[in-house]
């Protein structure tokens, strides 16, 4: 009897070291009462063990982990007011940031932007205008060149006329009185040949007469005889 409560003094012993290490594992802890009451009062014993069986499965249930000690903490319904409360504070400085840092440098950068638009506008339109005023100069001066190249060209045209008149009448002046001298000669020259003419017929009639009768023709007979022809 004494080795047997021995024996279950050792297990009750390994029982107790078990349920330690149980403990400090997370795991339900069981507690196993060690008896020396003697092997007849075995029973009572297995109740005793059954009881503290119960009692460690009861612990353990009720101290199970929470389960909102895991998990995102953006996901933890404790956590969101003071998140509430950061993401308004970043906001603010967000805003605050952008009204009083970024956007006026960006309505600055535009407004300068849109001046320099406006001004290359009014300088392109005054380009435009004063190109448009030299091209109507320049049009109305090439219509005056043109006018006057028309006059200079009939004037030039009407003097060249006037000169190429000038000179033919000129030339025909001078070609009739070389004309009339020309025909004065040849009226002198053909008189002149008549006059010959005459005296060369006389003496070819006066030779044909001799030859023919024997006898000389006389001067009287031959001048009556031309003045018939």
């Amino acid at each position: 009897m004494i080795a047997a409560a021995s024996s279950e003094a050792a297990n009750a012993t390994d029982s107790a070291a078990d349920s330690g290490a149980a403990s400090m594992s997370g795991t339900p802890s069981v507690t196993t009462y060690a008896s020396t009451v003697p092997l007849n009062n075995s029973q009572a014993l297995a109740q005793a063990n059954a009881s503290s069986v119960a009692n460690a499965s009861l612990t353990a249930t009720t101290e199970a982990p929470k389960a909102d000690e895991g998990g995102l903490p953006q996901l933890r319904t404790a956590d969101w007011p003071g998140q509430m409360v950061w993401m308004l504070v970043i906001f603010a400085v967000f805003f605050l940031l952008i009204d009083k840092v970024f956007a006026p440098r960006l309505r600055k950068v535009i407004n300068t932007r849109g001046e320099a638009i406006a001004e290359d506008l009014a300088n392109a339109r005054a380009n435009r205008d004063e190109a448009e005023a030299q091209a109507k100069q320049a049009m109305a001066e090439t219509a005056a060149a043109h006018v006057a190249a028309k006059k200079l060209a009939a004037e030039a045209v009407a003097r060249s006329n006037a000169e190429i008149a000038a000179v033919q009448a000129d030339e025909d002046a001078k070609l009739n009185k070389r004309l009339g001298e020309a025909e004065s000669r040849i009226r002198v020259a053909r008189d002149e040949a008549m006059s010959h003419v005459r005296d060369i017929a006389g003496d070819t009639a006066s030779a044909l007469v001799e030859k023919l009768t024997g006898k000389a023709a006389t001067a009287t007979a031959l001048k009556s005889a031309f003045q018939k022809v």
